[in-house]
């Protein structure tokens, strides 16, 4: 029999929803720092922006012994103008990039949102590595952009791929595609 220390474990459920409990906000941020700041270095002290203010946070959390655990992905989402939403700032935690699902679910949450809100057209600036996975989720790239000195690809959601969700904080439980060995 192994033990893991509780630091090395991978919780292979998670908690895909709005984000609203203040250690939510708060893991949400600091997985946004780690991310844009300190591994990527897009932002020098902070990558919070006047959308932030208007902005529905979206959140991947990981469980331990079933009950959430701490913020392992991120994104954001707000209604640009009218019926024309935007997605950003899509994070997951370096430690779970390999668990194969959260990048996805979070787009999912994101655009079937606000989808549900009213939503006719659902845009995003893709970071170029993950323009890939965008299209496998049935998104389409609009034209090469720069954004904060990053190439990024403009890119809008197929709608019919995304049926409305009305309430974004009941969420679901997603299962990791990452298989442990026994």
């Amino acid at each position: 029999m192994s033990f893991h220390s509780p630091r090395s474990f991978l919780s292979p459920d998670f908690i895909i929803r709005a984000a609203a409990r203040p250690w939510e906000l708060n893991g949400l941020r600091q997985l946004r720092h780690q991310v844009f700041v300190e591994e990527q270095g897009i932002f020098d002290t902070d990558d919070r922006d006047a959308i932030d203010d208007i902005a529905l946070p979206l959140v991947a959390i990981s469980t331990f012994a079933s009950e959430a655990d701490q913020v392992v992905g991120c994104v954001r989402i707000h209604e640009a103008a009218p019926r024309v939403w935007r997605g950003s700032r899509l994070a997951v935690a370096q430690s779970h990039r390999r668990m194969g699902r959260l990048g996805a679910e979070l787009i999912r949450l994101a655009v079937c949102t606000a989808h549900g809100r009213g939503c006719d057209r659902f845009l995003a600036q893709v970071q170029m590595q993950n323009v890939a996975l965008f299209r496998r989720l049935h998104w389409a790239p609009l034209r090469e952009i720069e954004v904060h000195g990053v190439a990024h690809m403009e890119m809008q959601a197929d709608l019919a791929a995304y049926p409305p969700i009305l309430d974004p904080f009941a969420g679901w439980t997603a299962r990791s595609a990452r298989r442990r060995a026994a």
